[in-house]
């Protein structure tokens, strides 16, 4: 697969490279995200960075997180699904939502998938309202779905978007 490189009006996501891992990780670090966010496991992030799967976050040339996405091919279940990060000195800002969106578009556009999923740990309510604003909607709490950081189950929360959703509503980015 070719390198991607897909811009929205702050945000521009492109494949990920070997020295993104320093930043990535460092990101990933932050309390504000490993909240979220399980610790990393040696090699994992080089795995992550060497996904043709894995794009950087970059504004104004700085890389401020990552997004991933994963695909089913299966034709009777096609779709793909998402994951984000960004770092917590940028949270707030309508980074994350921009960036889902851009994504969103291309999986849809580009990809060809008719639906995509989400699935936030059920108290993130940033991540739900980020979500929310480029059209996911709740489909159901998953029960006991990830072991969070500090070693309990926590539970997730199924979101989904379907592409006519998407193409229907205002696809302007948000704020």
């Amino acid at each position: 697969m070719k390198p991607i490189r897909l811009t929205g009006p702050r945000v521009t996501l492109r494949s990920t490279q070997p020295d993104d891992a320093a930043t990535l990780t460092q990101i990933r670090n932050e309390p504000e995200v490993l909240r979220w966010w399980s610790h990393l496991e040696p090699g994992e992030m080089d795995e992550f960075v060497a996904d043709e799967h894995s794009l950087a976050i970059e504004v104004d040339g700085d890389v401020v997180g990552a997004v991933q996405y994963g695909e089913e091919d299966d034709p009777m279940y096609r779709h793909a699904n998402v994951d984000v990060y960004l770092t917590a000195s940028r949270h707030g800002e309508g980074l994350g939502s921009e960036a889902v969106l851009v994504l969103a578009r291309y999986l849809i556009e580009e990809r060809g998938h008719h639906r995509l999923t989400i699935d936030p740990a059920a108290d993130n309510a940033a991540a739900i309202r980020a979500y929310e604003k480029v059209g996911f909607r709740p489909v159901g709490r998953m029960r006991s779905y990830e072991r969070g950081p500090d070693g309990t189950w926590h539970d997730g929360l199924l979101m989904d978007l379907l592409a006519d959703e998407l193409i229907a509503g205002d696809t302007t980015p948000p704020e």
